[in-house]
């Protein structure tokens, strides 16, 4: 007689945690920049704008924007006026328009005209959070960083990585699992699976691939702590 096929088990967490590890860097082994730029000041921007704004509308406004000014000079230039009416479609454009400009003007005084390079600085620049930081430090020099949006927070909380009330406690959970050789492509991995295969609507913990894969006796929709 054949033997008895084995019931599936949920995996342990350190299972979950190589699986998704080898499963995300072979779906996305050089995962691009989602934000176009061509420097780490037009970079910072495209961060900053990317706020409650997807990548895709930012990317339709700042070819406009970076063609009145891709510098803190030339930006600094531009009036709050100006910057907000180029800006306007990616929403919240009264913050962020002063913001932008006043963070350009700081750039040319405090730092010669160069984006900082600590998260210190970058984080007392307005509009400047510690996730804006995060992608930036990761994304325009290469330092390690595991900046959390609301993706990566969903998705850790349905793979059982955290149960982390916020971003802040969910990137600190993260960091602990994942080495961090790996988290500048981690954070881009992740924000991509949820946007393809893990979705808001899409997923509620037992549909995609790696939630069926890390638990397939779930029997009900993943609860998640909003951030």
């Amino acid at each position: 007689m054949a033997p008895e096929p084995s019931t599936p088990q949920n995996l342990t967490k350190g299972e979950r945690v190589t699986f998704i590890d080898r499963r995300l860097a072979e779906l996305y082994p050089k995962p691009p920049v989602p934000l176009d730029h061509s420097d780490p000041f037009t970079l910072l921007i495209a961060v900053l704008l990317s706020a409650q704004c997807t990548d895709e509308r930012v990317n339709q406004v700042t070819p406009g924007l970076f063609a009145a000014a891709d510098t803190p000079e030339t930006m600094a230039e531009l009036s709050v006026e100006a910057i907000r009416s180029i800006i306007r479609p990616c929403g919240l454009s009264p913050q962020k328009s002063k913001a932008i400009k006043g963070l350009s003007q700081i750039l040319i005084a405090q730092h010669d005209a160069q984006v900082p390079r600590t998260f210190e600085a970058l984080e007392a620049l307005p509009g400047v959070g510690h996730k804006t930081a995060g992608v930036v430090m990761a994304q325009a020099w290469g330092h390690p960083a595991f900046p959390v949006d609301t993706h990566i927070h969903r998705l850790a909380q349905r793979w059982g990585l955290t149960r982390g009330r916020n971003v802040v406690e969910t990137e600190r959970d993260l960091k602990r699992v994942f080495p961090e050789s790996r988290w500048n492509d981690l954070h881009l991995q992740i924000i991509f699976y949820g946007r393809e295969y893990c979705t808001a609507r899409g997923c509620d913990g037992r549909v995609c691939e790696i939630c069926t894969t890390c638990y397939p006796l779930r029997k009900h929709p993943k609860k998640i702590n909003k951030p």
